[in-house]
């Protein structure tokens, strides 16, 4: 385990020359809130490392010489989001297994269904929800952290061969070009849709102002006992509560048995605040504002449903890799719009 200054530092010439690099990172979101990057996981030609960021040492140094390499990656989605939310961190170049595995048209594409259909090895799936920021880590979780990187080269290799084969490594590229710009979009504003968690839809202007209040509440209490929210107070008690609320019905029958009166305090405190405030500026009720398409929009969307499900029988694909339904509804209204969102290679399947 690197866990100090003198540990990262006499690493570092390691991950810099290395002729290629597996990352990965695991984080307590089920066991803290805030969630944070607890471990990161390297494997070089040169052997598998665990870096401890929870070890107060400065992994800056680190995520320099990490962003000169293309890194190879398994469901690159989150560990990036992770890394970019956390430490400002963005690979220049990745190669995302999971990717590779949809774009060769594989319905199973977990790391251990890939380890073990490829490389023929069963992987530990036993520690996947384990707490990370324990310390010291047991060695099984040791184990099962180091062996999330040690295949992914034998991996990539593989998947290289196959998509080049079929014409499709230009594909996966692009695609994880595209991913990288993704995950590394500052998150727009959600200050008016961030509370609105299941089951609000159902709720009116004085309900849904209780619900506001309920769920900032609820982030105030996750953050000072270190869990995450819905330890607190589940989704469906919030709206049951906020409901009654809204319609002057008792709301301590809604109460969870195990709610200390502290918190029972502070939720009546919370529902004391939203009717504190004007009627005019309880949250508006979102309506779906989707218009029903037209005849001509329904003809283009059927053309191109049954040319990307053309497309992808002919090539073995999941349809939804070359676009979801709601893409389609996109193109059917305005293809000159939302055709240049499309990756290079969706758009040529679609044109036909």
């Amino acid at each position: 385990m690197i866990d100090t200054e003198e540990k990262l530092a006499a690493f570092l010439p390691v991950v810099r020359a290395a002729d290629w690099i597996a990352v990965d990172t695991e984080a307590d979101s089920l066991h803290a809130y805030p969630e944070k990057v607890c471990l990161i996981q390297i494997s070089t030609s040169v052997g598998d490392r665990l870096v401890d960021p929870l070890a107060g040492i400065n992994i800056d140094p680190l995520l320099d010489a990490l962003s000169g390499h293309q890194l190879i990656m398994h469901a690159a989605d989150y560990d990036m989001r992770l890394l970019y939310k956390h430490h400002a961190f963005t690979p220049g170049s990745i190669f995302d297994t999971m990717l590779a595995a949809r774009l060769l048209g594989m319905r199973e594409f977990g790391l251990g269904a890939l380890v073990e259909k490829i490389l023929g090895v069963k992987l530990d799936k036993g520690p996947q929800k384990a707490d990370w920021a324990r310390r010291p880590l047991t060695e099984r979780m040791e184990v099962y952290a180091r062996h999330d990187t040690h295949y992914l080269k034998k991996l990539a290799n593989h998947l290289t061969r196959d998509l080049t084969e079929k014409h499709r490594l230009d594909w996966h590229t692009e695609s994880c070009a595209r991913l990288i710009a993704e995950c590394s979009q500052p998150p727009p504003d959600q200050s008016d849709t961030i509370w609105r968690i299941k089951g609000s839809h159902i709720l009116n202007r004085a309900g849904l102002a209780v619900m506001r209040e309920l769920w900032q509440w609820r982030e105030d209490e996750a953050i000072t006992a270190n869990r995450p929210p819905f330890f607190i107070l589940a989704h469906e008690k919030m709206v049951a509560i906020a409901e009654a609320a809204a319609t002057n019905q008792p709301i301590e029958p809604i109460f969870p048995r195990h709610l200390s009166p502290r918190r029972r305090e502070g939720i009546a405190k919370a529902i004391k605040a939203a009717f504190l405030r004007p009627p005019d500026t309880f949250p508006q009720i979102l309506r779906n504002r989707t218009q029903r398409p037209s005849e001509a929009e329904r003809r283009r969307y059927q053309v191109l449903e049954e040319r990307r499900d053309a497309a992808a029988h002919a090539l073995g694909l999941d349809a939804t890799i070359i676009a979801s339904r709601s893409v389609l509804g996109d193109l059917a209204r305005d293809w000159d719009k939302h055709a240049p969102e499309l990756m290079k290679w969706q758009r040529q399947l679609l044109q036909g």
